[in-house]
């Protein structure tokens, strides 16, 4: 520990971004705890800085002693020495000491105690500094990259982290690059304490529209919902509190300027604007983007069949599956894309795995008895096998085998 107070509080007040006055007070309190633990109420201790030399130095009163053995005492020809031969034992006679004085385990604890409390001292800013931000985006400076790619970065009144797993893939930034983020949570470890920061988090995207759109700023359009693939895709689930306000002219402004300047922040990430609908066909039409849709089929378990011509299924789907899933997402559903044929057969092969063979043109009870004998048992497996199959089953032949495969597609 350095023995100039000045030094150590530029250093400290510099690096951990704290007040120098509280920092100097922390030193001098910890170093006056840990001595006078070493003392009597009698030894009168008190810590000085030197004007000169802004070092340390402690003045206490030490009690003469036959032969000195404690921190508080001076022995009777030392104190005679230096106050003359009237120095009587059981006498308080005036010590003064540098900090470099002490022995050296005494400067270690009072210096482990002046980093436990600096180190509360930070973990208290951090966590005041995060309660004002939360919740919010700040702008800041990368500060450095880390061997596992975390950014620190200086957001002014403290430091913070943007995780390797908060940021989006195909961002890059570079020490010095000024950065925005979402403040979504502190971390307090022993030597590492950082508010984290997310660009991935939805709620990133609904601050930023609260940033660029008054009217989502001000209550008159709601976000119902974000759901994100960051870096790709987000949909945005809105509804305007005003029936002659277009929520979605809104929110893209005059020639885009609105929803561009998101889309600029986002590095091009493309934003769907969906107006909320409570009638579920509607809302799922709204989700996929979609102008065409054939039809919209409700099923059991928050299921959803979407039919639409051969030409749009790939847009339906989106690139990598990103808008069907992102649309199930938003609207809380399973949905799954067909085309006409696709779907027909879906629900002929659905008809046929809950038919009995029994149910087919022209198998007799014998056929139908040897087809259950080897596990055939629903219209579907008649059809998934293939001919050479059924016609090793004894008492089967090709015709037969025939007529059964024709009497299953058809069915």
């Amino acid at each position: 520990m350095s023995t100039n107070i000045l030094d150590a509080v530029v250093k400290l007040a510099a690096i951990k971004q704290l007040d120098k006055e509280t920092i100097q007070a922390i030193i001098l309190e910890s170093i006056y705890n840990i001595l006078n633990k070493k003392l009597e109420p009698e030894n009168q201790l008190e810590l000085i800085v030197d004007e000169d030399t802004n070092a340390i130095k402690a003045n206490f009163l030490c009690k003469v002693v036959e032969v000195e053995k404690n921190l508080g005492e001076i022995s009777l020809d030392e104190a005679r020495k230096i106050y003359g031969k009237d120095v009587e034992i059981g006498q308080y006679v005036p010590k003064t000491m540098a900090m470099y004085e002490f022995e050296p385990k005494l400067i270690k604890t009072a210096q482990k105690a002046i980093q436990d409390k600096i180190h509360q001292l930070e973990e208290e800013k951090v966590r005041n500094d995060f309660d004002k931000q939360k919740n919010t985006i700040v702008s800041g400076k990368i500060k450095s990259i880390d061997d596992n790619g975390n950014y620190r970065i200086d957001i002014g009144y403290s430091d913070a982290i943007l995780p390797v797993d908060e940021q989006i893939e195909n961002e890059y930034y570079r020490v010095g690059d000024n950065i925005k983020a979402y403040v979504v949570n502190i971390q307090v470890h022993k030597n590492n304490n950082a508010i984290i920061l997310s660009r991935t988090n939805p709620e990133f995207v609904k601050k930023l529209f609260e940033t660029e759109i008054p009217e989502i700023y001000d209550g008159t359009i709601k976000i119902l919902k974000i759901v994100r693939e960051p870096g790709v895709r987000t949909k945005v689930e809105i509804e305007s509190t005003d029936p002659k306000l277009d929520p979605v002219a809104a929110c893209i402004g005059i020639k885009g300027t609105r929803i561009d300047s998101i889309r600029r922040e986002l590095h091009g990430e493309q934003i769907d604007l969906v107006v909320h609908d409570e009638d579920p066909e509607k809302m799922i039409v709204r989700a996929l983007g979609l102008e065409n849709v054939k039809r919209v089929i409700l099923e059991r378990n928050r299921a959803a069949s979407v039919i639409v011509d051969d030409e749009d299924k790939v847009m339906a789907i989106g690139k990598g599956g990103k808008n069907v899933k992102l649309a199930a997402k938003l609207t809380g559903m399973k949905i799954d894309i067909y085309t006409m044929d696709e779907f027909e057969e879906k629900m002929a092969k659905e008809r046929r795995t809950i038919s009995h063979i029994t149910e087919l043109d022209g198998v007799t009870p014998k056929i139908a008895e040897i087809l259950r004998h080897a596990g055939y048992t629903s219209v579907q497996d008649i059809y998934a096998a293939s001919i050479e199959e059924l016609c090793n089953l004894e008492g089967v032949g090709e015709k037969t085998a025939q007529r059964l495969k024709e009497a299953a597609k058809d069915f």
